[in-house]
């Protein structure tokens, strides 16, 4: 039974609006920017797109009333927003990316819309738009696939483990075995725009053309200077 069929839907409001991001410390951040723009660079990269994510989701959060959590593999930095909304961090826990993300849904405790840090283009409409459709009428999930095949994206009103079991991570097919997954636990999803996010310097300079106002951008461009 879906989540439409269960219960009244839920005002979109009462969405969580979820980072899950890694504390962008040199090489562990960002690696495979490293070989372009060095460790050091690579994760200046990552401090930046996290900022801007970060910005992003604090924008819609405030104009629509939404909870944030930032589920983080490390320590709060400078990268948070100045003046910092009221940001919930958490520890990601488990083993293994599937399992971290299950339990940042399970630490947002209701309906939550995730977003990673690879998607420095995002904007705070997106994301309202997001929540939107999760509480549309009938809907249980929303997915938002990437251009390389993962996902940028995944909300929930309800969340389990078991929607992650299964389904490998940081793959070419990661986003079409979460969707398959989804649908195989009977959730009625619909799809948020596809996005690029950024893994390579190409993605990098293709996102950066894409969001030229970002700290990412600036910072991608400053970068590649210094390095001639």
């Amino acid at each position: 039974m879906s989540s439409g069929e269960a219960g009244a839907a839920p005002d979109p409001a009462e969405v969580t609006l979820i980072v899950i991001a890694k504390e962008p410390v040199p090489g562990r951040a960002k690696t495979r920017l490293a070989p372009a723009l060095g460790d050091d660079g690579a994760a200046g990269l990552a401090e930046a797109a996290l900022a801007d994510t970060l910005d992003a989701v604090a924008e819609a959060a405030r104009a629509g009333g939404n909870r944030v959590l930032l589920a983080l593999d490390g320590e709060p930095g400078p990268w948070l927003p100045e003046p910092p909304p009221e940001i919930r961090i958490t520890a990601q826990r488990g083993n293994g990316l599937g399992e971290r993300l299950a339990a940042a849904f399970a630490d947002a405790g209701g309906p939550a819309l995730l977003v990673g840090m690879d998607t420095p283009q995002l904007r705070p409409e997106a994301l309202t738009a997001g929540c939107a459709l999760l509480c549309a009428p009938g809907c249980d999930a929303v997915i938002g696939l990437a251009e390389d095949g993962g996902y940028w994206a995944l909300g929930l009103r309800r969340a389990g483990p078991s929607l992650f079991e299964g389904v490998p991570m940081s793959e070419d097919e990661t986003g079409a075995r979460q969707l398959e997954a989804l649908h195989a636990a009977g959730l009625e999803t619909l799809h948020l725009p596809v996005l690029a996010d950024v893994d390579e310097i190409g993605d990098a300079e293709r996102v950066a053309a894409q969001a030229p106002d970002t700290r990412f951008a600036a910072t991608l461009a400053r970068l590649k200077a210094e390095r001639g």
